[in-house]
């Protein structure tokens, strides 16, 4: 099937593409990646008389450092391979290169963004666990102005968020987590490569030594197609925060993220009952794997 017939942008400015979509209010669709929209498009479940592709507006594919050095900045165009093979990223979020690398195919990390990820709000899609975990936040533009947004204020619904017609996404904003005793990891379970999850889970800790040993300071589990939209783990979360990072304590938070989720029952992908079981089995790994990693950076955790 083929979409139907629309108009079809291209602004150089953010200026332009604001201008473009206030002038077209609902009637409009950003295109950024189009690994979503493109699809939706040809199957005619999005009808848009409007396309604004903002591929040709500079200063959107970037990655640097806030100049505090206590956040990573994302540009809403910057694609999935660019984060997974990005140096800085690996040295200082690793969790974002790890996700990155775990989306889709190759053409899926070649030409999706961050941003039109984000934006499309799947509750299948990667990046929504990965920025809950690390409690990132999101800077979008409209006619009315720029404001910031929490990821958790962000995701509202089933393909649904915070965004007001005619704004867009303009930069992802990651908190670096401390040079030493952290760690993180995202697990996902896929039918066949490349496929959506059937669950997955993104996980970023910090521990600090103790003369008792190590304990959590930060936790942050998100999870993925687990529910109508990606979750935040919180019960498990508060479970894990001042405690000793010990098998029993890992079991439990993943118990709780279990019972946390809601997920729904699916022909191709399982029954409800099925995800929920792995939901606490995937915590309960990525959990493992983040402490693992934490505890080989080793030290304090800078407070």
């Amino acid at each position: 099937m083929l979409p139907r017939s629309f108009q079809y942008f291209a602004p150089t400015t953010l200026e332009e593409a604001v201008s473009l979509l206030k002038e077209h209010r609902g009637d409009v669709k950003v295109l950024a990646g189009g690994m979503s929209l493109i699809p939706l498009m040809k199957l005619r479940l999005a009808s848009p008389g409007c396309v604004v592709d903002i591929n040709r507006v500079e200063g959107l594919d970037h990655v640097e450092e806030s100049d505090d050095g206590k956040a990573l900045l994302i540009g809403s165009l910057t694609t999935h391979h660019a984060l997974e093979s990005s140096p800085l990223v690996k040295r200082r979020v690793p969790l974002l290169s790890e996700a990155a690398g775990l989306i889709g195919d190759s053409q899926v990390r070649n030409l999706g963004t961050i941003g039109g990820a984000l934006a499309h709000s799947d509750p299948s899609g990667d990046w929504g666990a990965t920025i809950l975990a690390l409690r990132g936040e999101l800077t979008v533009l409209g006619s009315g102005g720029e404001r910031s947004i929490p990821i958790d204020d962000f995701l509202l619904d089933t393909f649904t968020t915070a965004l007001d017609e005619g704004e867009l996404i303009t930069r992802v904003s990651v908190p670096i987590p401390p040079d030493r005793g952290s760690g993180g990891a995202y697990l996902k379970l896929e039918r066949k490569a490349g496929d959506f999850a059937t669950a997955g889970v993104a996980v970023q800790l910090a521990l600090a030594e103790t003369d008792e040993g190590d304990r959590c300071e930060y936790a942050g589990i998100g999870l993925t197609a687990l529910g109508p939209k990606n979750l935040r783990a919180s019960k498990a979360e508060a479970l894990l925060v001042g405690k000793r990072m010990t098998k029993d304590a890992i079991s439990e938070a993943a118990s709780a993220a279990a019972e946390e989720c809601a997920p729904t029952d699916d022909p191709l992908r399982g029954s409800a009952k099925y995800k929920r079981e792995m939901a606490g089995l995937f915590t309960r790994r990525a959990l493992e794997l983040a402490v693992t990693r934490a505890r080989k950076q080793g030290g304090r955790v800078q407070r």
